[in-house]
Formats: structure tokens, C-alpha cells, sequence
């Protein structure tokens, strides 16, 4: 009497294992070919570093703080003035300024307490330290360049003020720049 022996459903074949790593194969194939197709529907870091809008949440800001981001490559100032702060920039003689700009002409209407300006110095382009020098804005520690609290020159070599961004409140917390 000869013995035959017969696989049952319940136990794994050398078939089975064959489909299953055929399948996980072609699945990780089509993946690959399907990746650059689907990477290139996006925009390039070229176009997104070339001016594409950047929103900032001012609620964590705390009064009194300067927070440093960056929009199209360039450094830029967010700052949360207290009311001391924006009464000296307010009660300076405009006409006395090397560039004259009063200080409601770089705050958006209603939100005095947020000053926005590009980070670098307008001398030669270093990158001025907050809270510093006789006005308390920024000083620049290469030339001795003095801003105030509203990013305007009051000593030193910069020529012109801390110039504004082009931005908006899209909401009382955020901003867009850009």
C-alpha cells in the first residue's frame, strides 16, 4: 500500500510565497516609476523661493519679542512693540529724521503693536541685534547703524530705514507676507 501525501489549504505553499513576493515586487516597481511623475505635479524650490506668500501666526508672539523669519531669501522682523514702545515712535519730530517716515506709515491701521521690516541692515546688509543701542529698536554691530522702535535710522551709517514688506492681516493673529 503506497502513501500519498497531500498539502491541505491550512499550510503555506512555495506557490503562495511566490505570489505574495511576485505582488510585493511589482507593487514596490510601480511605486518607483509612478514617484518622479508624482514629485514633479508640485512647484520646485526655485518658484517657492521666488515669492511664494508666507503665513505667520502672531499669537505666540509675546509682547516685547522680535521673532526673525524668512520670505522670498530675505530676513525679516516681526515685533511686538508694547505701548511704550509705540508712543516713543509716535512722539518723534519726523522732520528731525534722517529719513523721514512717520511711524504710522509702516504700521498697518489698528495693529501699532506689530511692526513687519526686512532684517538687514540698509549700510551694507548685516543683520542688526534686537532690543539694542540708545532707542531700543536695533543697532547693528559691523558699522554702529542705530534704528528705533519703528525701524528708522536715527544714527550711524544706514542711509534709509528698515524697509516695509509687502504684507497683509488676513486675520487679528496672522499675517501674510508676500
Amino acid at each position: 500500500m503506497a502513501s500519498t501525501s497531500t498539502a491541505t489549504a491550512s499550510e503555506p505553499t512555495r506557490r503562495d510565497f511566490l505570489f505574495i513576493a511576485t505582488g510585493a515586487a511589482g507593487a514596490v516597481g510601480v511605486a518607483a516609476t509612478l514617484w518622479p511623475f508624482i514629485s514633479q505635479m508640485g512647484p520646485d524650490a526655485a518658484t517657492i523661493a521666488a515669492g511664494a506668500p508666507v503665513e505667520f501666526d502672531l499669537t505666540p508672539v509675546a509682547e516685547g519679542q522680535i521673532v526673525k523669519l524668512f520670505w522670498r531669501g530675505k530676513l525679516i522682523f516681526v515685533r511686538h512693540r508694547t505701548a511704550e514702545e509705540i508712543k516713543e515712535a509716535e512722539n518723534v519730530d519726523v522732520a528731525s529724521l534722517r529719513d523721514p517716515q512717520a511711524d504710522s506709515a509702516r504700521v498697518k491701521p489698528g495693529k501699532a503693536q506689530w511692526l513687519i521690516v526686512y532684517g538687514n541692515c540698509t549700510h551694507l546688509g548685516c543683520v542688526p541685534l534686537g532690543h539694542e543701542g540708545a532707542f531700543h529698536g536695533w543697532q547693528c554691530p559691523c558699522h554702529g547703524s542705530v534704528f528705533d522702535t519703528s525701524g528708522r535710522i536715527r544714527q550711524g551709517p544706514a542711509p534709509t530705514n528698515l524697509p516695509v514688506p509687502p504684507y497683509q492681516f488676513v486675520s487679528d493673529t496672522k499675517i501674510q507676507i508676500g
